[in-house]
């Protein structure tokens, strides 16, 4: 009865999808348009004002951008439905085509992020949590402290200036090269800005997984395992840091759809061209297709995220089950 109930589970969960990505589509479609300005004044800049009314026309209707808005809405929905995103005014592209082509840059710096925070925060608050109140605890709050405490923005400004100053060594600022064509390179290029990213999250998975051990440790199962004998080693590893994952996965799965969605300040700083830095241009450029496209393609990513994440749950946890599930 497993997986019928699985399979039944993840259907309802994927027709869930269909209203969501509708309502973001339409609270973006709103917004970027409550943005002062527009396509055409955002495109030529001050060689706007010399069009003529007829040329101003013929670019409106050019764009689609001539029709009302709710006529404009429901004709790009429809496009959606078919796979097209639509075209980016600026990149002279289909919008789908300028979004793959970037999102591997956000995808690569999520990983590496993610693996870094995770090599960070889960040892930290496992040993927070097994030496509970001892300095190795002090320490690591400290350190969850700070990482919550210190702003992206200034800890990638802080690295910047650390590594030219003192170190001679200059950042990838619009040189980036794809991990194909250099891996070593890449890496370099990358591992920055992945720390900047990944020792905030740290923080947070430290904290979380310190919580969720201290939590699992006053568990009955745990002293009954403690009183047959079994080494603290394998109390620690089998029986308790197992059941401490589900709130640690939950974090993750949070933060990594947030990771796939640009971490813009990281980006812009670092001049990475990602998904983040390319929905801060297209807003600035009032590029509406390609605005409304990076927040579909976002909130896709976040929903698949947290179905994904759902169905660890019973991969870590064999007590969970689909039965039953709405």
């Amino acid at each position: 009865m497993r997986y019928p109930s699985m399979w039944r589970y993840l259907t309802q969960r994927l027709i869930a999808f269909v209203p969501t990505l509708i309502g973001v589509s339409l609270l973006v479609f709103v917004a970027i348009r409550l943005v002062p300005g527009d396509t055409i004044i955002a495109m030529l800049g001050t060689e706007a004002g010399m069009l003529t009314e007829s040329q101003r026309t013929a670019l409106l209707e050019y764009f689609g951008l001539d029709k009302p808005a709710p006529e404009q809405y429901v004709t790009w929905l429809g496009n959606v439905a078919q796979g097209d995103l639509g075209y980016s005014v600026r990149h002279g592209a289909p919008v789908l085509s300028v979004i793959i082509q970037r999102f591997p840059v956000t995808l690569e710096l999520a990983i590496l992020a993610m693996i870094i925070a995770l090599a960070i925060g889960v040892p930290i608050g496992l040993l927070s949590a097994i030496r509970h109140n001892s300095l190795i605890d002090l320490a690591g709050r400290l350190f969850a402290l700070i990482g919550l405490a210190m702003p992206n923005f200034l800890l990638g400004t802080l690295i910047i200036y650390g590594l030219s100053v003192y170190f001679g060594i200059l950042p990838n600022s619009g040189d980036y090269v794809e991990f194909t064509e250099a891996p070593l390179r890449n890496l370099q290029q990358l591992i920055f800005p992945a720390i900047t990213l990944g020792f905030a999250f740290s923080a947070s998975v430290m904290r979380t997984t310190r919580s969720a051990m201290l939590e699992v440790l006053g568990e009955d199962y745990v002293r009954t395992a403690r009183s047959k004998g079994l080494r603290e080693r394998t109390v620690i590893m089998r029986h308790t840091l197992r059941n401490a994952l589900i709130p640690v996965v939950t974090l993750i799965g949070v933060e990594m759809g947030y990771l796939l969605g640009g971490a813009v300040v990281v980006e812009e700083i670092f001049a990475l061209p990602g998904i983040g830095r390319l929905a801060l241009n297209a807003i600035s450029q009032r590029d509406y297709a390609l605005v409304q496209g990076i927040a579909l393609f976002v909130a896709l990513n976040f929903l698949l995220i947290n179905l994904l994440v759902d169905l660890l749950y019973a991969a870590i946890d064999s007590r969970i089950s689909y039965a039953g599930q709405n």
